[in-house]
């Protein structure tokens, strides 16, 4: 989550409120010099008393300004009416009514404009001028009325402002929080996808040399040749584990071009995943090492089949075959690949299960758990159905794996549309 933007610091929170200061100041004094003008020339009368409150309240001003933020329109409407004896307080009543427009809160926009315009008629009142003329009232209400409009103009962009660039920096927050949550998303979905693909490559070698080297371990009686041949087996499918692991590891490692054997590195081409049409291998390994595999049914062909279709389906009988070798080393194991386009793909591994009788020498074979949960996530990506469980037979108990792919025409329409 990305972290709060930044409060300002004291020193600019000072600056912030010294330069307004400085401004109202500076417009006060330029009024009061003007009056002091009109004064001297004999256009307006000022007497010393009226200076003298004149300057008081203008100070008094500049301090009720720094509250300006706690009361906006407080504040507004009591520097509004301390205009109406004073010149120098002009400079902190604009300053105010600014503030008060950049809210926009319009019934105290007018409020403050009604004391506004209206401490304008008393300050001409109070400091007439020596020659007076009815139209000048007129143009004095009217330039009132401008004036605090250009006031209100000036605040309401201001707060139209702020808001953008706080929509903005929340729009940039938000997008933020968003792109750490996909990279979180996509980091976690990319530990599943390791997680699965590294259990597809090694549990069915690493199985192979529990079990081969579990029977070194206990059968004592063995020949010299045949604990050769079992030895040789192990060291095979050790060598084949070691040589997918860096396969799948030289994959995942390589993002970007650089030098070989370097960080970020291109590995080598990928070779093609195992799908249905290595079937022959797999079961023929399967029975190299050991297990009693038989075919029982399989498809006419694979024509229009998906490819991640197929690679699912190698899957599922390598899994399979893998939990059979685990738990039933001793059990014949049963395949059936049948199916056909628009009908789906099914595919059924099965093996007897033992319910009577001791259970067999040697330790079990390290179970990881993942097997099944990652044969039910694969056929649920591509929307089909996965059930295992112990089944009743006739000659007894069966573990059954059985999963149904979809298969559609369109496909082998594709595919022969393609040849």
């Amino acid at each position: 989550m990305p972290d709060a933007p930044a409060r300002p610091t004291r020193a600019l929170r000072v600056w912030g409120e010294a330069w307004r200061l400085l401004v109202a100041l500076l417009t006060g004094l330029t009024v009061m010099l003007l009056v002091a003008w009109e004064a001297d020339t004999g256009q307006r009368v000022m007497t010393d008393g009226q200076w003298a409150l004149d300057f008081l309240v203008g100070l008094a001003g500049l301090g009720l300004l720094l509250l300006r933020r706690r009361a906006p329109l407080t504040i507004a409407l009591v520097l509004c009416a301390a205009a109406s004896v004073s010149s120098l307080v002009v400079g902190a009543e604009t300053i105010a009514v600014i503030s008060l427009a950049t809210g926009r809160r319009w019934w105290k926009i007018a409020v403050a404009g009604v004391v506004f315009v209206a401490a304008g008629r008393v300050h001409s009142s109070l400091h007439p001028y020596v020659t007076p003329e009815s139209y000048d009232r007129w143009i004095e209400l009217v330039g009132g009325v401008v004036m605090y409009a250009l006031f209100v103009w000036i605040g309401a962009y201001i707060g139209l402002r702020r808001e953008h660039l706080v929509s903005l920096r929340e729009r940039a927050e938000t997008a933020e929080r968003e792109q750490a949550s996909r990279v979180a998303q996509a980091r976690t979905a990319e530990r599943t996808r390791i997680a699965r693909e590294m259990h597809d490559v090694l549990a069915h070698r690493i199985s192979l040399v529990a079990m081969h080297a579990g029977a070194l371990a206990y059968r004592t009686d063995l020949p010299p040749e045949k604990v050769a041949e079992t030895a040789a087996v192990v060291q095979d499918n050790a060598h084949a584990a070691l040589a997918e692991l860096r396969e799948v590891l030289g994959v995942l490692r390589a993002t970007s071009p650089g030098e070989p054997g370097e960080p970020g590195a291109p590995a080598a081409p990928e070779p093609p995943q195992p799908s249905l049409v290595d079937l022959d291998e797999l079961l023929a390994e399967a029975r190299a090492n050991g297990a009693d595999v038989r075919l029982a049914a399989r498809t006419g062909g694979t024509d229009g089949l998906g490819e991640v279709v197929s690679r699912h389906a190698y899957r599922i009988v390598q899994e399979g075959l893998t939990n059979a070798r685990k738990h039933a080393p001793w059990a014949p194991v049963t395949v059936a690949v049948s199916g056909a386009p628009g009908e789906g793909l099914t595919i059924v591994v099965r093996n007897p299960v033992r319910t009577v009788g001791p259970a067999p020498a040697g330790p079990a074979a390290p179970e990881s758990g993942l097997g099944l949960v990652g044969l039910t996530e694969r056929v649920d990506l591509v929307g089909g159905r996965l059930t295992h469980g112990t089944t009743p037979d006739g000659r007894g108990a069966e573990f059954r794996l059985e999963a149904w792919l979809p298969w559609s025409a369109a496909e082998l329409d594709r595919a022969r549309g393609t040849a």
